[in-house]
């Protein structure tokens, strides 16, 4: 075959309301599609047991955090329940350099942050199949009492009424069929003809000559 460029990859941008089941279909997801990895946030938080610096999160000091933002370093970054947490611009850059497909897992406030610094990007918006099967899904999980649901339902039909601001909406009713939808949706991207011109351009200058 012809020699294949390294084309540069896609940055998405994905969103769900607690619930929606939006990590357990991105860990699929990166398991069973080649080249496309989760961005790795920085962290002024504890390392918890079994987290690898590096792997799970960068993972710095609140002097070292606040040196980044005042370096510009950050596309975003947010106050957490008293940790902060950045999205690096160097670290995302290196991978899409590479070719990479990163997906950057934030609420709709950090993807209009993103979306303004890096208009390229790509943005999917994952929902429940109905409130009620939402609402199952926070109590089946067996973790919050139920003020806190009441919390989280709350935050989820506000999380929800920004589902316009995407380029792709996903229905998690099925999970297999949410999964292939989601697969489906990076597959096609690869194949826009910016990123095959790119990427074959030894190919097409062969063919045409």
């Amino acid at each position: 075959m012809s020699e294949v460029n390294q084309a540069t990859g896609n940055l998405y941008v994905v969103s769900a309301p607690s619930g929606a089941g939006k990590t357990s279909l991105l860990k699929r997801l990166i398991a069973e599609l080649s080249s496309v990895e989760m961005s790795i946030s920085h962290t002024t938080r504890d390392r918890r047991e079994g987290e690898t610096d590096g792997v799970d999160y960068h993972f710095v000091s609140l002097e070292a955090f606040g040196k980044l933002i005042e370096d510009k370093a950050f596309f975003e970054h947010a106050e957490v329940f008293g940790n902060y947490y950045g999205t690096s611009k160097a670290s995302i850059q290196e991978q899409l350099s590479q070719g990479i497909d990163v997906i950057l897992e934030i609420d709709w406030q950090g993807a209009r942050q993103i979306r303004e610094q890096l208009p390229e990007s790509l943005s999917i918006f994952i929902l429940p199949p109905s409130k009620e099967a939402l609402q199952n899904r926070l109590d089946s999980r067996g973790q919050d009492h139920a003020a806190v649901i009441d919390k989280r339902m709350q935050a989820a039909k506000s999380e929800m009424s920004h589902y316009s601001e995407y380029d792709y909406l996903v229905i998690n009713d099925d999970f297999e069929v949410a999964l292939e939808e989601l697969k489906s949706i990076l597959v096609a991207e690869r194949q826009k003809l910016s990123r095959q011109k790119q990427k074959f351009a030894h190919l097409l200058v062969n063919l045409l000559d």
